[in-house]
């Protein structure tokens, strides 16, 4: 008798594994490349997977996939015009899915993951930027609309309600020539009473 396939699934796998290889980064174990990255002479160098990284992004994968065999098994990348802090923090973002960035790096994080060809980091910042931007839009928004309103309560003279007067009982008598009927003469005989 055969039994009916299950599916055995973690949801806590990717995360145990993107930590752990974060961890074998930090500590330089079974780093397999070595990225320096040059910005207006200052330099820094970045141990890492060749795997991570080919996987994240596709300039790491064409990379590797392109090279040359060479005498053993470390590779080492250039990148110029990358800033040191920009590729710490790419290299954080692929390692962990997440980063935290000032906001006005986020415009410099957007270009890096597209010069390195990162889909997720591109993604994650086009999310984040249309979040800002429509964070500014609806501040603009309240702000404008709170500009029209106080524009309007300028424009208008302030007025009270004027308070309703008040109403006689209505008059029974019947009009005779020579009496006015006018709502004055209303008035007048309401003051009289």
């Amino acid at each position: 008798m055969e039994s009916n396939p299950v599916l055995l699934e973690s949801k806590s796998s990717p995360i145990n594994l993107l930590n752990e290889m974060q961890q074998l980064r930090l500590l330089g174990h079974l780093c397999d490349v070595t990225v320096s990255v040059e910005y207006q002479g200052v330099r820094a160098e970045f141990p890492a997977h060749k795997a991570v990284l080919a996987a994240t992004s596709k300039f790491f994968k064409e990379v590797f996939l392109n090279e040359e065999p060479v005498d053993g098994p470390h590779t080492n990348v250039f990148l110029n015009e990358v800033q040191v802090a920009d590729f710490a923090s790419f290299l954080e973002f692929v390692y962990t899915a997440r980063v935290e960035v000032e906001e006005d790096r986020v415009q410099r994080m957007l270009e890096i993951a597209e010069k390195l060809k990162c889909l997720d980091l591109s993604e994650t910042c086009f999310q984040l930027k249309r979040q800002m931007l429509e964070s500014v839009l609806l501040e603009l928004q309240n702000f404008s609309e709170s500009q029209n309103s106080e524009e309007e309560g300028a424009a208008r003279p302030s007025a009270v309600p004027a308070a309703k007067p008040e109403r006689d009982p209505p008059d029974c008598s019947v009009a005779t020539p020579g009496r006015e009927t006018s709502p004055e003469g209303s008035a007048a005989k309401s003051k009289e009473k």
